[in-house]
């Protein structure tokens, strides 16, 4: 059988905010298909925009062979961001939503995505949200099938080390990650269903092309799928995490969780197949509940604390993370366990400020920063 490289990428969407009024001003994108950064701003980011334009700053992270060359890339990437949001007067925060600037009026965020916008009309109108979208490299397709339909499962169980996006329009929405329902109104989003080859998955995508339904493959978004040009599998549930650590030990746990799917199949063992609404309702109760939630284990039938079966999977993949030299990484998991993910931190802070949507905003700032 091939065997992968486990290439990693890391693609990430950051928030631009006024340091005075700590509203979002526009976001920049930063990704393995594209050598240089992308802004999407209001007027008054556009001193920002220039800035990008005129190559004070390059390109996102490129694809990285382990998860030491990750840490540096990304961290270089964020180090040249704060330098130039400081040399134009603002800051960056990560995040999966903004907790109080509202969409209304914001077009000017959409012009690259006209079409988009025009097909999904008010859905993405209202779409102010942040992700990050992990490539591990899979370079045979149908081995990346295998893993996707298999991966599934624990999908729910990571997620909830990176929700993000308790508020929204200046609410606390009750959600640990508001972003994933905005994501997941749109079409062809969500957890994928079952392919039993790549060709298999190509039809899908072929269909939906021949039929007019979408312009390009760049248009089916699901929570994990082969990436239509890279020879990765993309995984791009998971919320923007301001803290770079969060992102590198949510990295790490994914790569080992590929390694770990791989590894049952060269050793002939299968990996259980369950329905995608079944696995849908864990991500439900991730969304929802993140870590202090419960989710399912559908081998017992049973629900569990999610904290434990994250537990679970780290010892399951500790071996395999061992050997990609990503333990050093991947065990700060444990740490965000104790701690709390994101969304945890960020309602902490809104309750002890007295429900100051600003304080959040600037703990974000400041979680965004600690890059030393």
């Amino acid at each position: 059988m091939f065997h992968p490289s486990y290439n990693i990428g890391i693609e990430e969407e950051y928030q631009v905010v006024d340091p005075d009024t700590r509203e979002l001003l526009g976001y920049i994108t930063q990704s393995m298909a594209r050598e240089r950064m992308v802004v999407n701003e209001r007027a008054a980011s556009k001193e920002l925009s220039e800035l990008v334009g005129s190559g004070s700053i390059s390109v996102g992270t490129p694809v990285c062979v382990d998860i030491n060359e990750a840490r540096e890339k990304l961290l270089s990437v964020r180090y040249q961001m704060l330098e130039l949001a400081n040399s134009a007067g603002f800051k960056i925060a990560g995040g999966g939503t903004h907790p109080f600037t509202r969409w209304e009026g914001r077009d000017d965020t959409l012009v690259q995505y006209r079409q988009f916008a025009e097909d999904a009309q008010m859905i993405a109108r209202r779409l102010l949200a942040f992700g990050l979208r992990i490539h591990i490299g899979v370079e045979d397709r149908d081995l990346a099938i295998d893993v996707m339909n298999t991966l599934r499962y624990v999908l729910p169980h990571i997620f909830c080390l990176s929700t993000a996006s308790p508020f929204w329009h200046g609410q606390n929405t009750g959600l640990k990650s508001y972003r994933a329902v905005l994501v997941d109104a749109l079409p062809r989003t969500g957890i994928p269903g079952y392919f039993a080859s790549y060709h298999d998955y190509r039809s899908y995508v072929d269909t939906l092309l021949r039929t007019n339904s979408i312009p390009d493959a760049r248009r089916v978004m699901f929570d994990l799928m082969p990436h239509y040009r890279f020879p990765t599998l993309v995984i791009r549930i998971f919320d923007m995490m301001p803290y770079y650590r969060d992102v590198l030990a949510v990295t790490a746990l994914v790569q080992a969780a590929v390694a770990w799917m791989v590894d049952l199949r060269q050793r002939n063992m299968s990996f259980r197949l369950y329905e995608r609404t079944l696995i849908a309702e864990n991500k439900w109760r991730a969304l929802r509940y993140g870590l202090d939630g419960r989710l399912l284990d559908f081998g017992i039938e049973q629900q569990l604390p999610a904290r434990d079966l994250i537990r679970e999977l780290l010892e399951r993949v500790e071996p395999l993370s061992r050997k990609l030299n990503s333990w050093h990484e991947l065990e700060h998991c444990y740490t965000m366990l104790e701690r709390g993910a994101n969304a945890d931190q960020q309602i902490a802070v809104w309750r002890a400020s007295g429900e100051d949507f600003h304080a959040v905003v600037d703990f974000q700032i400041a979680e965004t920063e600690k890059i030393a």
